[in-house]
């Protein structure tokens, strides 16, 4: 997600233009399609409560708004927020298809200079997001603002593993095969290569918690997958965000 006049945010919203097309169906190749299950488990964190008002930080094609839209009733609505123009694009495409469609608005747009009032919903959610924004700490400052006290903060993203038996494996396929298989079927090795890279420099868990802690965000939690190479971090505003 850009900041403004930022020439790394910029670089990563060209790359996602140029891979919009292929996104969803990589995404499903290279995660064997578990990256749907895993959306499930954060939708269900952040609608648990009943909450009628969601934001979807980077909400890219609207893989994961529409799946929350199809769980959402009443007067319930879901707005997308993402950089990426070609992105939004799909999502609006998709849109027309979608179940509950109608609950779902897209925005263009910087979570990082988010264009929404104080404390306006009581969800926001974000998924596969958190590697390529440049300042973690102003994106969970901003979450935390537009969110209502009691609301809830839900994210997943991709980490290094823990050391186990597993991480070997999860190197190879990661950080040699992925950039492979993102070349020969989107034609676009260099994003792929971003791709393996942003994850093998990433913070740990435990940073994100952190992070999550000094922006105010409280009772943070953090659920792993697959050893730790995919985690779901679950936060609630249940105060004033700290002034430093």
């Amino acid at each position: 997600m850009p900041s403004v006049d930022n020439p790394r945010d910029h670089a990563i919203q060209a790359m996602f233009d140029r891979i919009a097309g292929r996104y969803d169906f990589l995404n499903r190749i290279i995660s064997f399609r578990l990256d749907s299950a895993w959306r499930k488990k954060a939708i269900n964190e952040v609608l648990r409560g009943g909450g009628r008002s969601i934001l979807d930080l980077g909400a890219g094609t609207g893989d994961l708004t529409f799946t929350a839209a199809k769980k959402i009733h009443g007067d319930a609505r879901i707005v997308g927020l993402d950089f990426s123009l070609r992105m939004l694009e799909l999502a609006r495409l998709k849109q027309t298809l979608a179940t509950n469609g109608e609950k779902v608005s897209f925005i263009q747009g910087s979570a990082l200079a988010s264009p929404f009032k104080d404390t306006v919903f009581d969800g926001v959610m974000t998924a596969f997001v958190l590697r390529n924004v440049s300042d973690l700490s102003l994106f969970f400052g901003h979450a935390f603002r537009v969110l209502k006290v009691g609301g809830k903060f839900v994210s997943l993203d991709i980490f290094p593993p823990s050391h186990t038996w597993f991480s070997p494996f999860y190197a190879l396929y990661f950080y040699r095969f992925v950039p492979w298989i993102g070349g020969f079927l989107a034609k676009d090795h260099r994003a792929y290569r971003y791709l393996a890279e942003s994850v093998e420099n990433f913070y740990p868990p435990e940073k994100v918690t952190e992070l999550l802690e000094q922006a105010g965000f409280k009772q943070v939690r953090a659920q792993r997958f697959l050893s730790g190479a995919v985690c779901m971090h679950v936060a609630e505003k249940s105060g004033i965000a700290p002034h430093g």
